[in-house]
Protein backbone atom coordinates (compact mmCIF):
# COMPACT_ATOMS: atom_id res chain seq x y z
CA UNK A 1 0.00 0.00 0.00
CA UNK A 2 1.43 3.51 -0.27
CA UNK A 3 1.68 5.66 2.68
CA UNK A 4 -0.52 7.74 3.88
CA UNK A 5 2.26 10.63 5.11
CA UNK A 6 1.95 13.59 3.29
CA UNK A 7 2.22 15.77 6.50
CA UNK A 8 4.23 13.12 8.09
CA UNK A 9 6.72 13.54 5.29
CA UNK A 10 8.00 16.91 6.38
CA UNK A 11 9.76 14.64 9.17
CA UNK A 12 12.46 13.41 6.47
CA UNK A 13 13.25 16.44 5.74
CA UNK A 14 15.42 16.81 9.05
CA UNK A 15 17.90 13.34 8.70
CA UNK A 16 20.29 15.10 7.22
CA UNK A 17 23.73 13.21 5.64
CA UNK A 18 25.89 11.38 7.60
CA UNK A 19 28.58 13.36 6.59
CA UNK A 20 27.16 16.62 8.41
CA UNK A 21 29.03 18.36 10.67
CA UNK A 22 29.38 17.65 14.16
CA UNK A 23 30.06 20.43 16.58
CA UNK A 24 32.37 19.69 19.12
CA UNK A 25 31.07 20.43 22.62
CA UNK A 26 32.91 20.52 26.12
CA UNK A 27 32.51 18.01 28.87
CA UNK A 28 30.22 19.71 31.73
CA UNK A 29 26.64 21.63 30.81
CA UNK A 30 25.97 24.32 32.62
CA UNK A 31 23.00 23.83 35.15
CA UNK A 32 22.49 19.84 34.53
CA UNK A 33 19.14 18.90 36.60
CA UNK A 34 19.43 15.57 38.91
CA UNK A 35 15.51 13.92 38.99
CA UNK A 36 13.47 11.02 37.63
CA UNK A 37 11.29 8.74 39.97
CA UNK A 38 13.73 5.72 39.75
CA UNK A 39 15.51 4.73 42.68
CA UNK A 40 19.19 6.68 40.83
CA UNK A 41 18.51 10.05 41.01
CA UNK A 42 19.60 10.62 36.93
CA UNK A 43 21.65 13.83 35.59
CA UNK A 44 23.04 14.70 32.44
CA UNK A 45 26.53 15.12 31.08
CA UNK A 46 28.66 15.65 27.73
CA UNK A 47 32.21 13.82 26.90
CA UNK A 48 34.74 15.29 24.76
CA UNK A 49 34.99 12.01 23.17
CA UNK A 50 31.08 11.47 22.42
CA UNK A 51 30.50 15.16 20.42
CA UNK A 52 27.04 16.64 19.59
CA UNK A 53 25.61 14.43 22.13
CA UNK A 54 23.93 14.13 25.54
CA UNK A 55 24.40 11.09 28.49
CA UNK A 56 21.30 10.52 31.04
CA UNK A 57 22.79 8.35 33.86
CA UNK A 58 22.84 7.89 37.20
CA UNK A 59 24.30 10.60 39.27
CA UNK A 60 25.86 7.88 41.22
CA UNK A 61 26.36 4.90 39.16
CA UNK A 62 25.17 2.20 41.11
CA UNK A 63 26.63 -1.64 41.70
CA UNK A 64 24.30 -3.10 39.07
CA UNK A 65 25.59 -3.03 35.06
CA UNK A 66 23.07 -0.31 33.16
CA UNK A 67 22.09 -1.56 30.33
CA UNK A 68 22.00 1.12 27.23
CA UNK A 69 19.47 2.80 25.39
CA UNK A 70 20.53 5.21 22.29
CA UNK A 71 17.89 7.74 21.15
CA UNK A 72 16.74 9.54 18.60
CA UNK A 73 15.21 13.16 18.99
CA UNK A 74 11.70 13.82 17.91
CA UNK A 75 12.24 15.85 14.77
CA UNK A 76 15.94 14.49 14.48
CA UNK A 77 16.70 17.97 16.53
CA UNK A 78 20.28 18.00 17.57
CA UNK A 79 18.60 19.46 21.24
CA UNK A 80 19.64 16.28 23.18
CA UNK A 81 17.27 17.65 25.80
CA UNK A 82 14.43 17.47 23.62
CA UNK A 83 13.18 14.33 25.30
CA UNK A 84 15.01 15.15 28.49
CA UNK A 85 12.41 14.31 31.09
CA UNK A 86 11.73 11.10 29.47
CA UNK A 87 15.15 10.17 29.37
CA UNK A 88 16.31 10.81 32.77
CA UNK A 89 13.02 8.97 33.98
CA UNK A 90 14.35 6.28 32.15
CA UNK A 91 18.45 6.81 33.25
CA UNK A 92 16.94 7.00 37.12
CA UNK A 93 15.76 3.36 37.16
CA UNK A 94 19.41 1.93 36.12
CA UNK A 95 20.20 2.65 32.45
CA UNK A 96 22.37 5.00 30.35
CA UNK A 97 20.56 6.54 27.76
CA UNK A 98 22.83 8.34 24.68
CA UNK A 99 20.80 11.08 22.93
CA UNK A 100 21.41 12.49 19.94
CA UNK A 101 22.53 15.73 19.67
CA UNK A 102 24.50 18.17 22.66
CA UNK A 103 22.28 19.57 25.25
CA UNK A 104 20.16 22.91 23.91
CA UNK A 105 22.05 21.95 20.73
CA UNK A 106 20.87 23.35 17.03
CA UNK A 107 21.11 21.62 13.84
CA UNK A 108 19.82 17.95 12.86
CA UNK A 109 21.07 14.92 13.17
CA UNK A 110 21.10 11.43 11.94
CA UNK A 111 21.31 7.63 12.37
CA UNK A 112 24.93 7.44 12.25
CA UNK A 113 25.14 9.48 15.76
CA UNK A 114 23.26 6.36 16.76
CA UNK A 115 25.77 3.79 15.97
CA UNK A 116 28.55 6.44 17.34
CA UNK A 117 26.85 6.00 20.99
CA UNK A 118 27.16 2.66 20.35
CA UNK A 119 30.27 1.90 19.67
CA UNK A 120 31.21 4.55 22.42
CA UNK A 121 29.58 3.21 25.24
CA UNK A 122 31.15 -0.13 24.70
CA UNK A 123 34.65 1.53 24.38
CA UNK A 124 34.38 3.30 27.17
CA UNK A 125 32.99 -0.29 29.10
CA UNK A 126 36.42 -1.12 28.70
CA UNK A 127 38.76 1.32 28.78
CA UNK A 128 40.61 1.53 31.93
CA UNK A 129 40.02 5.17 34.05
CA UNK A 130 36.66 5.32 32.81
CA UNK A 131 33.55 6.56 34.89
CA UNK A 132 31.70 3.25 32.89
CA UNK A 133 34.67 0.74 33.08
CA UNK A 134 33.04 -2.61 33.78
CA UNK A 135 29.90 -0.66 34.81
CA UNK A 136 27.76 -1.09 31.65
CA UNK A 137 26.19 -4.00 30.29
CA UNK A 138 26.76 -4.08 26.48
CA UNK A 139 25.12 -7.08 25.57
CA UNK A 140 21.77 -5.39 26.18
CA UNK A 141 21.50 -2.22 24.27
CA UNK A 142 17.89 -0.90 22.68
CA UNK A 143 18.25 1.80 19.65
CA UNK A 144 14.72 3.74 19.93
CA UNK A 145 13.22 7.04 18.79
CA UNK A 146 10.54 9.74 18.61
CA UNK A 147 9.16 10.39 15.44
CA UNK A 148 12.19 11.43 12.67
CA UNK A 149 13.89 9.83 15.65
CA UNK A 150 12.05 6.87 15.21
CA UNK A 151 13.25 6.47 11.69
CA UNK A 152 16.56 6.92 12.68
CA UNK A 153 16.20 3.86 15.22
CA UNK A 154 14.87 1.65 12.70
CA UNK A 155 18.04 2.20 10.16
CA UNK A 156 20.15 1.08 12.67
CA UNK A 157 17.93 -2.03 13.82
CA UNK A 158 20.02 -4.44 12.47
CA UNK A 159 22.75 -3.73 14.27
CA UNK A 160 24.20 -7.24 15.78
CA UNK A 161 24.38 -5.34 19.31
CA UNK A 162 21.06 -4.11 19.34
CA UNK A 163 18.92 -6.64 21.46
CA UNK A 164 15.56 -4.61 21.17
CA UNK A 165 13.76 -1.26 18.96
CA UNK A 166 11.14 1.18 20.63
CA UNK A 167 9.80 2.71 17.71
CA UNK A 168 7.55 5.57 19.50
CA UNK A 169 5.41 7.73 16.93
CA UNK A 170 6.79 6.66 13.94
CA UNK A 171 6.44 5.03 11.16
CA UNK A 172 8.56 4.44 7.47
CA UNK A 173 7.75 7.21 5.44
CA UNK A 174 8.05 5.09 1.96
CA UNK A 175 6.89 1.81 0.26
CA UNK A 176 10.64 1.78 -0.42
CA UNK A 177 11.60 1.49 2.93
CA UNK A 178 10.37 -1.59 3.77
CA UNK A 179 13.66 -4.12 3.65
CA UNK A 180 14.18 -2.23 7.08
CA UNK A 181 11.56 -4.80 8.48
CA UNK A 182 12.53 -7.35 6.37
CA UNK A 183 15.70 -7.44 8.13
CA UNK A 184 14.45 -7.51 11.75
CA UNK A 185 15.37 -10.40 14.15
CA UNK A 186 15.26 -8.51 17.81
CA UNK A 187 12.25 -8.16 19.28
CA UNK A 188 10.32 -4.51 18.58
CA UNK A 189 7.85 -2.30 20.76
CA UNK A 190 5.69 0.50 19.16
CA UNK A 191 4.47 3.22 21.30
CA UNK A 192 2.16 5.36 19.27
CA UNK A 193 -0.11 8.41 20.09
CA UNK A 194 -3.50 6.69 18.96
CA UNK A 195 -5.55 7.65 15.63
CA UNK A 196 -5.06 11.01 16.36
CA UNK A 197 -1.05 10.90 15.89
CA UNK A 198 0.13 11.85 12.57
CA UNK A 199 2.07 8.75 12.28
CA UNK A 200 -0.58 6.29 13.40
CA UNK A 201 -1.45 5.02 9.68
CA UNK A 202 2.78 4.58 9.44
CA UNK A 203 3.07 2.46 11.83
CA UNK A 204 0.11 0.87 11.35
CA UNK A 205 1.38 -0.12 7.93
CA UNK A 206 4.85 -1.22 9.24
CA UNK A 207 3.14 -3.89 11.99
CA UNK A 208 1.59 -5.69 9.04
CA UNK A 209 4.13 -5.83 7.19
CA UNK A 210 6.70 -7.02 10.16
CA UNK A 211 8.39 -10.41 9.56
CA UNK A 212 6.51 -13.79 10.51
CA UNK A 213 7.59 -14.74 14.29
CA UNK A 214 9.02 -11.75 15.05
CA UNK A 215 8.37 -10.75 19.03
CA UNK A 216 6.17 -7.66 18.44
CA UNK A 217 4.10 -5.58 20.63
CA UNK A 218 2.26 -2.14 19.67
CA UNK A 219 0.43 0.38 21.96
CA UNK A 220 -1.75 3.06 21.56
CA UNK A 221 -2.58 6.02 23.83
CA UNK A 222 -4.84 8.66 22.46
CA UNK A 223 -2.68 11.76 23.12
CA UNK A 224 -1.53 12.21 19.65
CA UNK A 225 1.41 12.77 18.49
CA UNK A 226 3.66 14.94 20.84
CA UNK A 227 3.09 12.37 23.47
CA UNK A 228 3.80 13.01 27.15
CA UNK A 229 7.82 13.37 27.00
CA UNK A 230 7.77 16.80 28.76
CA UNK A 231 5.95 15.72 31.30
CA UNK A 232 6.93 15.40 34.79
CA UNK A 233 8.95 12.71 34.54
CA UNK A 234 7.76 11.51 30.65
CA UNK A 235 4.18 10.84 31.82
CA UNK A 236 2.85 7.40 30.72
CA UNK A 237 5.09 7.57 28.24
CA UNK A 238 7.99 7.69 30.35
CA UNK A 239 6.45 4.86 32.82
CA UNK A 240 5.56 2.23 29.79
CA UNK A 241 9.28 3.13 28.22
CA UNK A 242 10.71 2.22 31.91
CA UNK A 243 9.10 -1.16 31.97
CA UNK A 244 9.42 -2.61 28.60
CA UNK A 245 12.99 -1.85 28.92
CA UNK A 246 13.16 -3.51 32.64
CA UNK A 247 11.73 -6.53 31.06
CA UNK A 248 14.19 -6.44 27.20
CA UNK A 249 17.22 -5.28 28.99
CA UNK A 250 17.46 -6.53 32.79
CA UNK A 251 15.04 -9.49 32.48
CA UNK A 252 12.24 -8.30 34.69
CA UNK A 253 9.73 -10.68 34.09
CA UNK A 254 7.10 -8.93 36.37
CA UNK A 255 7.67 -5.64 33.92
CA UNK A 256 6.92 -7.82 31.43
CA UNK A 257 3.47 -9.02 32.77
CA UNK A 258 2.67 -5.03 31.28
CA UNK A 259 3.11 -6.19 27.55
CA UNK A 260 2.43 -10.09 27.07
CA UNK A 261 -0.80 -12.49 27.34
CA UNK A 262 -4.51 -11.10 27.26
CA UNK A 263 -4.51 -10.10 30.55
CA UNK A 264 -1.58 -7.97 30.14
CA UNK A 265 -1.33 -4.43 32.45
CA UNK A 266 -1.76 -2.54 29.44
CA UNK A 267 -4.08 -4.23 28.38
CA UNK A 268 -6.23 -3.32 31.09
CA UNK A 269 -5.51 0.17 30.70
CA UNK A 270 -6.16 3.13 28.71
CA UNK A 271 -3.68 1.50 26.24
CA UNK A 272 -5.22 -0.11 23.45
CA UNK A 273 -2.69 -3.24 22.89
CA UNK A 274 -1.61 -5.48 19.80
CA UNK A 275 0.62 -8.31 20.59
CA UNK A 276 2.57 -10.41 18.17
CA UNK A 277 4.54 -14.00 19.24
CA UNK A 278 5.42 -12.32 22.71
CA UNK A 279 6.11 -14.77 25.67
CA UNK A 280 7.63 -13.39 29.04
CA UNK A 281 10.92 -15.95 29.05
CA UNK A 282 12.37 -15.50 25.62
CA UNK A 283 10.88 -15.13 22.23
CA UNK A 284 10.87 -16.93 19.08
CA UNK A 285 12.84 -16.13 16.15
CA UNK A 286 11.51 -14.89 13.20
CA UNK A 287 10.42 -17.81 10.54
CA UNK A 288 10.58 -15.65 7.63
CA UNK A 289 14.54 -14.65 6.51
CA UNK A 290 14.86 -10.89 6.21
CA UNK A 291 15.60 -9.07 3.76
CA UNK A 292 15.35 -9.38 -0.18
CA UNK A 293 15.21 -6.01 -1.44
CA UNK A 294 18.15 -2.70 -1.10
CA UNK A 295 17.40 0.18 -0.30
CA UNK A 296 17.64 1.55 -3.79
CA UNK A 297 15.39 -0.17 -6.28
CA UNK A 298 16.87 -0.85 -9.34
CA UNK A 299 17.64 -4.38 -10.14
CA UNK A 300 20.19 -6.08 -12.02
CA UNK A 301 20.43 -9.73 -13.54
CA UNK A 302 21.07 -12.04 -10.68
CA UNK A 303 24.52 -13.91 -10.85
CA UNK A 304 24.25 -17.59 -10.96
CA UNK A 305 23.94 -19.59 -7.60
CA UNK A 306 27.31 -20.98 -6.72
CA UNK A 307 27.37 -24.78 -6.29
CA UNK A 308 27.63 -26.34 -3.07
CA UNK A 309 30.16 -26.42 -0.88
CA UNK A 310 32.02 -29.67 0.13
CA UNK A 311 32.35 -29.63 4.13
CA UNK A 312 35.89 -30.61 5.23
CA UNK A 313 36.64 -33.94 6.59
CA UNK A 314 36.72 -34.59 10.26
CA UNK A 315 33.53 -32.66 11.38
CA UNK A 316 29.75 -33.28 10.69
CA UNK A 317 28.81 -33.04 7.34
CA UNK A 318 26.96 -29.85 6.20
CA UNK A 319 26.80 -27.57 2.47
CA UNK A 320 26.50 -23.98 2.13
CA UNK A 321 24.95 -22.32 -1.07
CA UNK A 322 25.52 -18.68 -2.02
CA UNK A 323 23.52 -16.81 -4.01
CA UNK A 324 22.86 -12.82 -4.99
CA UNK A 325 19.44 -11.55 -4.31
CA UNK A 326 19.97 -8.51 -6.15
CA UNK A 327 22.50 -6.04 -7.24
CA UNK A 328 22.90 -2.40 -7.54
CA UNK A 329 25.31 0.24 -9.25
CA UNK A 330 27.11 0.26 -5.20
CA UNK A 331 25.71 -2.91 -3.23
CA UNK A 332 23.71 -6.19 -3.26
CA UNK A 333 21.94 -8.25 -0.91
CA UNK A 334 23.29 -12.21 -0.98
CA UNK A 335 21.99 -15.06 1.05
CA UNK A 336 23.83 -18.60 2.23
CA UNK A 337 21.32 -21.55 3.04
CA UNK A 338 23.26 -23.89 5.46
CA UNK A 339 22.12 -27.94 4.98
CA UNK A 340 23.48 -30.53 7.10
CA UNK A 341 24.54 -33.55 6.20
CA UNK A 342 23.39 -36.81 7.55
CA UNK A 343 24.41 -36.43 10.95
CA UNK A 344 22.36 -33.58 13.50
CA UNK A 345 24.41 -30.88 14.06
CA UNK A 346 24.91 -28.77 16.99
CA UNK A 347 26.49 -25.40 15.33
CA UNK A 348 27.80 -24.91 12.46
CA UNK A 349 30.60 -22.11 10.90
CA UNK A 350 30.77 -21.00 7.27
CA UNK A 351 34.06 -19.36 5.76
CA UNK A 352 32.89 -16.86 3.23
CA UNK A 353 35.38 -15.62 0.97
CA UNK A 354 34.08 -11.98 -0.65
CA UNK A 355 35.65 -10.93 -3.91
CA UNK A 356 38.16 -7.78 -4.04
CA UNK A 357 36.57 -4.45 -3.54
CA UNK A 358 33.50 -6.15 -1.53
CA UNK A 359 32.49 -6.04 2.15
CA UNK A 360 30.04 -6.93 4.17
CA UNK A 361 27.79 -3.83 5.71
CA UNK A 362 25.12 -5.33 7.71
CA UNK A 363 23.84 -8.88 8.50
CA UNK A 364 20.92 -11.33 10.03
CA UNK A 365 20.66 -14.45 11.22
CA UNK A 366 24.83 -15.29 11.64
CA UNK A 367 27.43 -13.50 13.89
CA UNK A 368 30.34 -12.89 11.20
CA UNK A 369 33.85 -12.28 12.13
CA UNK A 370 35.35 -10.04 9.68
CA UNK A 371 33.94 -7.66 6.50
CA UNK A 372 35.77 -8.11 3.92
CA UNK A 373 38.16 -11.02 2.03
CA UNK A 374 37.83 -14.15 4.32
CA UNK A 375 34.86 -13.72 6.51
CA UNK A 376 34.04 -16.39 9.07
CA UNK A 377 29.94 -16.50 9.58
CA UNK A 378 28.69 -18.59 13.31
CA UNK A 379 25.26 -19.36 13.59
CA UNK A 380 23.21 -17.60 15.78
CA UNK A 381 21.85 -19.06 18.95
CA UNK A 382 18.50 -19.89 17.77
CA UNK A 383 19.73 -21.61 14.17
CA UNK A 384 22.50 -23.89 15.18
CA UNK A 385 20.73 -27.05 15.87
CA UNK A 386 19.69 -28.73 12.45
CA UNK A 387 18.18 -32.17 12.06
CA UNK A 388 19.74 -34.38 9.68
CA UNK A 389 19.16 -32.54 5.92
CA UNK A 390 17.55 -29.49 7.99
CA UNK A 391 18.52 -26.16 6.11
CA UNK A 392 18.75 -22.73 7.60
CA UNK A 393 20.62 -20.08 6.01
CA UNK A 394 21.63 -15.96 7.12
CA UNK A 395 21.67 -13.15 4.84
CA UNK A 396 23.40 -9.77 3.81
CA UNK A 397 23.42 -6.34 2.73
CA UNK A 398 27.25 -5.77 1.08
CA UNK A 399 29.39 -2.99 -0.84
CA UNK A 400 30.27 -3.67 -3.84
CA UNK A 401 29.78 -6.34 -6.70
CA UNK A 402 28.85 -10.00 -4.42
CA UNK A 403 29.23 -11.51 -7.55
CA UNK A 404 31.93 -14.34 -7.41
CA UNK A 405 32.21 -15.70 -3.81
CA UNK A 406 32.45 -18.81 -2.42
CA UNK A 407 31.53 -20.30 0.87
CA UNK A 408 32.46 -23.43 2.63
CA UNK A 409 30.74 -24.60 5.61
CA UNK A 410 31.89 -26.96 8.80
CA UNK A 411 29.21 -27.94 11.01
CA UNK A 412 29.82 -29.29 14.77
Amino acid sequence: MSRRSKIYAALVAAIVPATAVIVTLGASPAGAAVGGSGPYPADYETSASLANHTIFRPQTLPAERLPILVWGNGGCSANGLSQGNFLREIASHGFLAIANGAPNGSGSTNAQMLTQSIDWAVAENSRQGSKYYGKLDTSKIAVAGFSCGGLEAYAVSNDPRVTTTGIFSSGLLNDADDYQLRRLTKPIAYFIGGPSDIAYPNAIDDWGKLPSGLPAFMGNLNVGHGGTYDQPNGGEFGRVAVLYLKWRLKGDTTAGTNFVGTNCGLCRSQWSVQQKNLTLDGDPPPTTPPPTTPPTTPPTTTPPTTPPSTPPSGSPACTAVYSVQDQWNSGFVANVSVTAGNTALTGWRVTLNLPNGASVSSMWNGVNTGTSGTVTVANQSYNGRLAPGQTTGFGFQGTGNGSGATVTCTGS
